[in-house]
């Protein structure tokens, strides 16, 4: 029985004294060890105005990674689609498929991954409407898919191309979506796990199988801090922490140095926000994070996850992914249970969206 597929999920973590160019080199060596280590894919995303993330242009960080690299899956975790015309998306990742052909993935999310100050720079106004994101699915489905009779709008490059599409969410709202187009569904339960397994419920009980994808295909995300001892796992979780608490406070930060004793110098509010938000968590030694994964895994029956390690020092986040890497196959499979898809890669030809 194979284990579960294991992916990375990166922020392009901008640390306190570094900057973009640092930190997009370090994506780039993390993707490089991710594929040597055997991960599925390697997944960016799109956040803007944010101090501590360097991947704003996410295509752009996805041809950096795909062009140092050579197997492993390349894509974004995800583009936000109210903040883009479906066409220039469409052409952006017909590009990208044309240069990595098989390699690309295209994650939608309906989130504007800034705040509304931000969005509008971005759009200019803010007549997009989070609302229409299934009908803008729809309509970059069309510019993907072969050419219609008439078709007077084309992605060039783009159309016909075989890049497969995801749904992402934080509610239920997102697997509806997935749900009802049959596509793959990525939850984000590394930072918004509360409603994760009433979205994972309706996601399985509505699926329609479709063109791109016959049975449900759940890939959920999670933190990762891994380390030697549970001591230092849990030192070095704090960088994220004091991000967390800074973003939710109003003041997003670059990702600052660990903390001796974090934690205890917070108000029970702080406290309690940070064990909602980062509930879907394994932070420890090997031992440790092996039983929080197979105890998630377990819980949950995902196809696939999707792990982010916000760790400061660059070379203690490779050692906690190197460690995930060694546990993987000693965890359990959700073969013949939840999905039922046995971690099948979903991706299928690519047909018109006018078929359903």
């Amino acid at each position: 029985m194979n284990a579960i597929p294991f992916s990375v999920l990166d922020l392009s973590p901008i640390t306190m004294g570094g900057d973009a160019g640092h930190s997009l080199r370090n994506t780039l060596d993390l993707a490089q060890h991710a594929e040597r280590w055997g991960f599925r894919r390697y997944w960016l995303a799109e956040h803007h105005n944010m101090p501590g993330i360097a991947s704003a242009a996410t295509s752009v960080v996805i041809c950096h990674v795909a062009s140092g690299t050579s197997t492993i899956r390349v894509g974004a975790g995800g583009i936000m689609l109210p903040n883009h015309a479906p066409l220039v998306v469409a052409e952006q990742f017909g590009t990208l498929e044309a240069l990595f052909p098989g390699r690309i993935d295209l994650g939608l999310g309906r989130a504007p991954g800034s705040d509304q100050t931000t969005a509008r720079a971005l759009r200019r106004n803010l007549e997009s409407d989070p609302d229409q994101f299934p009908q803008d699915v729809i309509e970059l489905m069309r510019y993907l898919a072969p050419a219609e009779p008439g078709q007077r709008v084309l992605a060039i490059p783009g159309v016909g191309s075989k890049v497969p599409l995801w749904i992402l969410g934080s509610s239920t709202f997102g697997a509806q979506v997935a749900a009802a187009l049959g596509l793959p569904f990525a939850f984000a339960s590394h930072f918004a796990p509360a409603m994760m397994m009433q979205a994972i419920e309706l996601y399985r009980s509505l699926f329609r199988p479709s063109a791109q994808l016959d049975r449900p295909y759940l890939m959920l995300g999670f933190n990762l801090f891994a380390a030697d001892s549970d001591a230092e796992a849990r030192l070095l979780a704090t960088s994220m922490q004091q991000a967390f608490v800074n973003l939710r406070s109003g003041r997003p930060t670059q990702l600052p140095p660990p903390v001796e004793g974090y934690d205890s110098e917070l108000p029970p509010a702080a406290k309690a926000m940070l064990a909602d938000v980062l509930a879907s968590s394994a932070i420890g030694s090997p031992d440790t994070v092996r039983r929080a994964l197979a105890a998630f895994i377990e819980r949950t029956k995902p196809d696939e996850l999707i792990m982010t390690s916000q760790i400061f020092d660059h070379s203690a986040r490779l050692r906690s992914y190197e460690i995930a890497a060694d546990i993987r196959a000693s965890l359990p499979n959700n073969q013949d249970s939840g999905s039922g898809s046995g971690g099948r890669e979903p991706i299928p030809p690519r047909v018109s969206a006018s078929s359903r």
